[in-house]
């Protein structure tokens, strides 16, 4: 709606900028082409009239005179130069438009001057009212341009508003659109014009990505349901084989560990399906005791290194969150801490509003740190591990989710990195 707004601004400010250039045009042509004709012809005028007073000085100095009611006629001797008006005795021959000051006001002229070997010759044309006339007629030009540049104005926004009702017609309609269902055709309600075409074109846009929506869940439900099938049996099984009294130690942590895996899998898959439903769910969870659940799956995968796993903090902490999304937000967490620790701690500090893991791993720079829950990122420390760069991506979308506040920083007192998970929610978020 703002953009479109300033489509219509535009479109009234084209008319305006328009109207009020071409008023101006053709009041400054009309001044300048009356100056021009005026000056021309009075001056041709004026210059006769002077040659003929003069040639009628010379015929008969004693009836020498001027047959006109505005114009005076005077006649120096080069002898009698000083009686000249100083504002005259220096202007060459020709046509001058003089002002001067009176009493009465000011006084335009036309002063024509004639500068013979022995006479000097002025004739003055009394021109105030064709000055003022002048002067009248430049102020109703600009009031013209005025008017007329309201009038642009006017145009412009009537105009705008009936070019811009298709294209705010098309946004009402296009807002009105149901997320759920088949999209309704756009392009029906407008003409076979530019906004028809936009209209079909985005009919057609709404098809392909209905569809590919509808494809996206379909596989998302076929996925979660054919995969939790036999993970479900997986986990039955196991749990029925671990039953059993004759089995020997190692056996025994090979099908806990298959446990294990069938449940973080399981805990994966409904953590990605609430992902791309874009949806949250509910739940109870206990901090601690899912911490420490997810500590016991991270030792069996340490393979002989020297890293204690421990946790700590308050055995009352809960969050309200199915149990699925805490497991992969705090677990991956977790198996990040340990897969880049080689000897060492890592501890987790649990409380009720959040959880932070601490290990003596090589750290973590601060270049790193902003890009480490991008897609596929993987840091300058992470050279000899294996992994995609995934899991801290699924956690930093999880957060988004939920309002939550994920980062991992460098630790200040020893080498090594912590990661904060605050449950918080975010300013803003749902």
């Amino acid at each position: 709606m703002q953009y479109r707004r300033r489509l219509r601004t535009r479109i009234v400010l084209s008319f305006l900028l328009l109207g009020f250039g071409l008023a101006v045009l053709i009041a400054s042509a009309t001044v300048l082409v009356r100056q021009s004709v005026e000056d021309k012809v009075i001056g041709r005028a004026l210059i006769k009239n002077v040659d003929e007073y003069a040639e009628g000085f010379y015929t008969s100095p004693d009836r020498a005179g001027v047959p006109f009611e505005k114009m005076t006629g005077y006649v120096y001797g080069i002898h009698k130069i000083g009686n000249v008006p100083a504002a005259w005795r220096d202007l060459g021959p020709g046509v001058h438009e003089l002002q001067e000051r009176t009493e009465a006001g000011v006084r335009t002229y036309k002063l024509v001057v004639r500068k013979d070997p022995k006479y000097w010759f002025f004739l003055v044309y009394e021109y105030s009212q064709e000055h003022e006339s002048l002067q009248r007629f430049a102020w109703a030009l600009v009031g013209l341009v005025v008017v007329f540049s309201l009038l642009a104005l006017l145009v412009g926004l009537w105009l705008s508003r009936r070019v811009m009702h298709p294209v705010t017609d098309l946004v009402r309609r296009v807002n009105a659109l149901s997320a759920e269902g088949e999209p309704q055709m756009l392009a029906p309600h407008f003409l076979d014009d530019e906004v028809g075409q936009l209209a079909a074109a985005l009919d057609e846009y709404a098809q392909r990505l209905t569809h590919l929506v509808r494809r996206d869940r379909e596989f998302n439900a076929d996925v979660s349901h054919e995969l939790r099938t036999p993970l479900a049996v997986i986990h039955g099984a196991t749990e029925l084989m671990l039953a059993s009294p004759e089995l020997s130690d190692k056996m025994r942590q090979r099908l806990q560990r298959i446990d294990r895996a069938a449940q973080q899998s399981t805990h994966l898959i409904t953590a990605l399906l609430m992902l791309s439903r874009n949806e949250r769910g509910t739940g109870d969870t206990h901090l601690l005791q899912l911490v420490n659940h997810l500590l016991d799956a991270n030792r069996a995968q340490l393979a002989g290194k020297p890293v204690r796993l421990r946790a700590q903090g308050d055995a009352s902490a809960k969050i309200a969150v199915p149990e699925a999304i805490a497991s992969v937000t705090i677990g991956n967490l977790i198996g990040n801490a340990c897969k880049y620790t080689a000897e060492g701690e890592v501890l987790v500090e649990v409380a009720s509003d959040g959880v932070r893991v601490f290990d003596t791993g090589p750290g973590i720079s601060v270049e790193d740190a902003a890009h480490l829950f991008e897609r596929g990122f993987r840091g300058t420390t992470s050279t000899g591990t294996k992994g995609a760069g995934i899991g801290l991506s699924i956690v930093g979308r999880l957060c988004e989710l939920y309002g939550w506040k994920v980062a991992i920083a460098p630790r200040g007192d020893v080498r090594g990195a912590v990661a904060s998970l605050s449950f918080r929610p975010l300013s803003g978020s749902n």
